[in-house]
């Protein structure tokens, strides 16, 4: 049974892949998506998004990234696929479910759930144009408005050649409504013999559980639950080995958070960097109350200074750097 971090565009960039892996429960992560048009990609773009390649593809904590791809031009996919692994990505992912109306308009992402066949296209030229031992996975919703395709979709992805599958349980046109459907989770493990994943809805340690039941799989990937609890994986994956765990308190939570603000100062401008740290404040407050209090403090804070000194750094002692426009194109 392994347990997932989502990619989420906007969100879990490589700090908060960072921050989050490093609670402990994650098998492994994604990269948010590479948008690929009709060309190859340079090098730094790959470095921008997916920084832990220069690492052994891991994040600091050990964690294993996976390089995610979204277009629909089979063959820029599959050029890019090969270049994203000589780069050093230890697998290559597809996205097939990014509900995204902009995306959606570009004949990317979930759209491309209308057609099973173009998907099958996708998936078998990305596959021949990568190295053998460099596994392909994809993810996927239930279906663009309806689920009713969702079986000859996942055939599509497993007979192209994906090694597991990711199944968002819901529709584009659910868009993140609940509830997740974990039920049609269940009818594409049926007709697929690779491994599946249920995503969508998992914000507790009951609602996996809940969610194994209804959709008969084990594996599990987890994003909005993950950000807004940032233990949950460590608690699941404590549950599945039988050990007690204690989810931590908001002052526990601390280090994380004091952790998090360093790298957006050294990694993101003056100006957006505020905006980073209320983006996930207003997440978390769905768990510690203490979160809207801290939120509250800093609405209108836009001056790096104040809240450096709020987490214990000195003024100055924090610097916006230029490392990612230094890598190689």
């Amino acid at each position: 049974m392994q347990i997932a971090l989502a990619p989420m565009e906007g969100l879990v960039d490589h700090i908060m892949r960072d921050v989050l892996t490093e609670q402990g429960g994650i098998d492994w992560c994604v990269t948010e998506f590479v948008r690929i048009t009709d060309q190859l990609l340079p090098s730094r773009t790959y470095h921008r998004l997916a920084p832990e390649l220069a690492q052994d593809a891991k994040t600091p904590a050990g964690t294993p990234l996976r390089v995610q791809l979204l277009g629909s031009d089979p063959q820029a996919l599959a050029d890019n696929a090969a270049k994203a692994c000589e780069m050093g990505a230890p697998v290559i992912d597809l996205n097939f479910g990014c509900p995204s109306k902009t995306v959606n308009n570009s004949c990317g992402g979930a759209i491309l759930l209308r057609e099973p066949e173009v998907l099958f296209k996708i998936v078998e030229a990305v596959r021949a144009g990568m190295p053998a031992g460099v596994p392909l996975t994809t993810k996927m919703r239930l279906g663009y408005d309806s689920p009713d395709g969702a079986m000859d979709c996942a055939r599509a992805l497993a007979d192209g050649g994906s090694a597991q599958i990711v199944v968002h349980a819901r529709t584009k046109t659910d868009g993140y409504k609940p509830p997740a459907h974990w039920e049609w989770v269940a009818k594409v493990q049926d007709v697929v013999s690779i491994p599946v994943f249920a995503n969508g809805d998992i914000w507790t340690l009951d609602d996996w559980y809940r969610c194994r039941e209804v959709s008969g799989v084990d594996h599990v990937m987890v994003g909005r639950g993950l950000v807004s609890r940032p233990d949950l994986a460590k608690q699941i994956a404590c549950a599945r080995d039988g050990i007690e765990y204690q989810l931590k308190t908001w002052q526990e939570l601390q280090p994380m958070l004091r952790e998090f603000w360093r790298q957006v100062r050294a990694f993101q401008a003056p100006r957006s960097a505020p905006g980073r740290l209320k983006q996930w404040l207003a997440m978390l407050i769905r768990n510690y109350p203490e979160a809207q209090v801290l939120f509250n403090q800093l609405r209108k804070v836009t001056d790096c200074d104040v809240i450096d000194q709020l987490f214990g750094f000195a003024v100055g002692e924090l610097q916006h750097t230029e490392y990612l426009k230094q890598q190689p194109a």
